[in-house]
């Protein structure tokens, strides 16, 4: 096997897959602004692809809260978009036989009721990012070629390891502080990934004969209600947890008053995956438990690849 070259090296995942292909001895290029500049803004990728022939493309611009530009779609378009397919066409006609492509559960939806996602579900984008993922996985469809350039998509859920920010770090933070917390009666169904499962099932599409052409969901085998996550939350950090009951409506009405109304949804509702085709298709089961994610051993391993990176 050649090299594999992995934009947005630096990111969240890329940090944890870079971490795992050195644990596992495979070559690999770590690619990140650093090494190419503004993704929008490469001319030729030729260079950054020599001796390559594997592509995992994480790099892109991430769901922003708040977003403030003047017309956020487009700023999406420009880099998930345009970056991504302009990157694609350069890597196929450089000879790259395998191009990995991470986007979004949102391509699916912000929400599940009666079944959980699908692969074969038709689309179902909200807002201007999982829109740009959607427009991406299209455009890199038409690019696949069996046994020549081929494509794969996957569709992680919300990622969460060490080092993950954002809502997931305020839970952390909710739970370290011993804050009574009005949540026991959630009993929601959310899937999640952690990190390693996610970068698992990456290096697998890497070397898959079966791979190509497939767009995957992941997920860590279980769905967490809020309660169940604040409590693996708990014991990781070996706290004790007090939780109330409250009423589910009421606290729901609340956020709705204060514009929170998407905070609400990703909190109290469903978001569950089938990775049942992805099991059996790429015969790929997930390995880590919440738990096993946030422990001694991995969250050194972040660590020490942190230290050696600013040097």
């Amino acid at each position: 096997m050649k090299k594999i070259f992995v934009s947005g090296a630096n990111g969240f995942i890329g940090k944890a897959l870079i971490q795992e292909l050195k644990k596992r001895n495979i070559n690999f290029v770590p690619g990140s602004r650093t090494l190419y500049g503004e993704i929008e803004k490469v001319l030729d990728w030729n260079v950054f692809l020599k001796d390559c022939d594997t592509v995992i493309h994480l790099a892109g611009r991430v769901h922003i809260m708040n977003e403030t530009v003047i017309n956020p779609l487009e700023a999406f378009r420009e880099i998930n978009v345009k970056a991504t397919i302009k990157f694609a066409e350069s890597a196929k006609k450089k000879g790259i036989k395998k191009f990995i492509y991470i986007s979004s559960i949102k391509v699916n939806g912000e929400e599940t009721f009666d079944y959980p996602f699908k692969a074969s579900d038709t689309p179902n984008p909200s807002d201007p990012y999982s829109i740009s993922k959607m427009e991406a996985e299209r455009e890199l469809r038409k690019l696949h070629e069996e046994n020549k350039f081929e494509v794969v998509i996957i569709r992680p859920p919300l990622v969460y390891g060490p080092e993950v920010k954002a809502n997931f770090e305020k839970l952390f933070w909710l739970v370290n502080k011993n804050f009574p917390l009005p949540f026991s009666s959630i009993n929601n169904r959310r899937s999640i990934v952690s990190v390693l499962n996610l970068v698992d099932l990456i290096i697998n599409c890497v070397s898959n004969p079966m791979a190509g052409g497939h767009i995957f969901l992941v997920s860590d085998g279980r769905d967490y209600s809020l309660k169940d996550l604040l409590l693996e939350i708990a014991a990781t950090q070996k706290k004790d947890l007090c939780l109330l009951p409250a009423s589910v409506s009421a606290m729901k009405f609340f956020l709705k008053l204060i514009g929170k109304n998407s905070f609400s949804n990703r909190l109290f509702g469903n978001l569950h995956v089938d990775i049942s085709e992805t099991k059996s298709l790429l015969n790929w089961e997930p390995k880590y438990t919440f738990q096993e994610t946030y422990s001694i051993e991995h969250i050194v391993s972040f660590e020490e690849f942190e230290i050696c990176n600013k040097k």
